[in-house]
């Protein structure tokens, strides 16, 4: 199965329109052939260092015996369980890749202690710490989440007597600190292609070792992946990616464009593919004030089932894109499946094209780093946390202006927190939170989304700031923001760091807080005081 792409109404009059234009401006064939200047001078320099993935199948190619070889070797040690310790990218490409294969894998990309020590103990299905290998994931090995989990693993192996090495395989660019310092301690190290950026690494070492080691065929992923190259190279209307591209980034009839884009899964063999075109597609256009907002939906979300917002074009995944019965009752849709080699292909490539039309830079994420700056600086001064607005059912609220607490009740602050959205907002619920140990959490997306009326997005913290963060600074200023942390009752030193995961989740979250209040954004932060603090009472109050 290749890639197939069907488009209807309003946005079939957007693709007739924008199309002609990509197609003579050679953009497709220019992008296969790493032209660093389609995005203008100011990208340039950027651009030059970030197009290594238009040649990642080739490369990987050489990956696949060395991934085969060292898990045959793992099995033969007895490893049954493989934990990836890795942000935005280069986790959620591999959770794609293993949930679509049906194998497991073990994603930490948390800082929540009690998720952090989940990863660590194991369970009795797939094995304990004496039968796991830790994937480290990170280009340069500064990235603090992932860092602080490979020291954690480090001291909890030596506390049984194990030697680290036999159990930590490292993914990094060649040279960087983390390839330096994973070699001198005898770690298995697998190089990247430096010239790719995180979000587009999804056929790099970053997506194939860990999905490799847990058993997927990476081989048939590139084979995939490679049939699909020809269709993206060429300057013609029947490029898929420049349909899609069209499709999500153009307009039409000088109608205004519909820059929050609906991603729903429906009966499609492809297991969480919406989370990792949401991180591609947020932080590659999110910026200089403008952006595509992805939204992550299901078939019954109130923005399909109920009355789709006029500024939301629904993208549906499917099995077969063109099957009548698809066609006739998802008018007016963006309709797509294809194998996950080829998905992978064509959302990198349509996504680098949408950067162009918007006139910005794919490749950078200037506001990513604010968000980690702020939180290294709460780290150094750890400031005493402020007094709640009030607090409720064991829940303490803090606001970004008192008067959004006037009511003093929960579903009053809602009610004014969705009061300060414009006709063009949106919501974005950040829940710092051990997502494994509340899992309901992202069901309150769909209850706010009915309540406010807006498009609403969900993202685990720390997660999402390597994905989605970046739109909510760098986009639109039309976001307003709900913080759900977590009551901290359960803590974990990190080795060689003078502050703990719980400390660090802490700043995460108070650190994103500032800069979106920096940024003049609405933010209501629900502190959840203990593990008895009724969560019911949020998802009342949201009703």
């Amino acid at each position: 199965m290749s890639f197939e792409i069907h488009v209807s109404g309003h946005v079939k009059d957007v693709v007739d329109e924008t199309l002609p234009g990509l197609v003579d401006s050679l953009v497709a064939s220019g992008l296969t052939a790493g032209d660093p200047e389609l995005w203008g001078p100011e990208a340039t320099d950027e651009a030059s260092r970030r197009l290594g993935w238009v040649n990642a199948v080739g490369v990987s190619r050489p990956l696949v015996p060395e991934i085969e070889a060292l898990r045959a070797e793992l099995a033969g040690r007895g490893i049954t369980r493989i934990v990836l310790a890795g942000m935005g990218g280069s986790s959620l490409a591999p959770e794609v890749i293993t949930a679509t294969a049906r194998l497991p894998l073990v994603i930490l990309d948390s800082t929540a202690p009690s998720q952090v020590l989940a990863a660590i103990d194991g369970d009795s299905e797939t094995g304990g710490l004496a039968e796991t290998v830790l994937v480290v994931s990170s280009k340069s090995g500064s990235t603090v989440e992932t860092d602080s989990a490979r020291r954690a693993f480090e001291a909890a192996w030596r506390d049984l007597g194990i030697d680290p090495a036999e159990h930590i395989v490292v993914v990094t660019d060649p040279g960087s600190p983390l390839d330096v310092s994973a070699r001198e301690a005898g770690y298995r190290v697998f190089n990247a292609d430096p010239n790719v950026g995180g979000r587009y690494s999804a056929l790099t070492a970053f997506g194939l070792v860990p999905s490799g080691l847990a058993g997927v065929d990476v081989g048939e992923l590139l084979d995939e992946a490679d049939a699909t190259l020809l269709e993206v190279a060429i300057d013609d209307p029947r490029n898929p990616a420049l349909v899609l591209a069209a499709a999500i980034a153009g307009t039409a009839g000088g109608a205004p464009r519909r820059d929050k884009l609906g991603l729903v899964t429906d009966g499609t063999h492809i297991e969480g593919l919406p989370d990792w075109i949401e991180q591609l597609i947020a932080e590659s256009t999110g910026k200089n004030g403008t952006g595509i907002l992805p939204v992550v939906l299901v078939p019954l979300s109130p923005e399909v089932d109920v009355q789709t917002p006029d500024d939301m074009q629904i993208v549906r995944l499917v099995d077969d894109a063109e099957h009548p019965r698809l066609l006739e009752k998802h008018p007016g849709e963006i309709l797509v499946s294809g194998s996950l080699g080829a998905q992978f292909i064509v959302w990198e490539f349509a996504t680098a094209i949408a950067g162009r039309m918007l006139g910005i830079n794919p490749f950078d994420q200037p506001d990513v780093e604010s968000a980690k700056e702020a939180a290294r600086g709460l780290l150094n001064a750890r400031p005493e946390v402020g007094a709640a607005a009030f607090s409720v059912d064991g829940i303490d609220v803090r606001v970004s202006d008192i008067s959004l607490t006037a009511s003093n009740t929960l579903a009053g602050v809602f009610d004014a927190l969705w009061a300060r959205l414009g006709p063009t907002g949106y919501v974005s619920i950040q829940a710092y939170v051990d997502r494994n140990e509340m899992p309901q959490l992202a069901g309150l997306r769909e209850m706010i989304a009915a309540d406010s009326r807006r498009p609403t997005t969900f993202g685990w913290g720390p997660r999402f700031l390597h994905s989605t963060g970046q739109y909510h600074k760098g986009g639109p200023a039309e976001g307003v923001f709900l913080q759900i942390i977590g009551p901290g009752e359960v803590d974990l030193e990190i080795p060689g760091r003078p502050f703990t995961f719980g400390q660090l989740i802490a700043a995460q979250a108070a650190g994103d807080a500032a800069v979106l209040m920096s940024h003049g954004r609405p933010v209501v932060t629900l502190t959840l005081t203990d593990a008895q603090a009724d969560v019911l009472a949020i998802y009342e109050a949201a009703q």
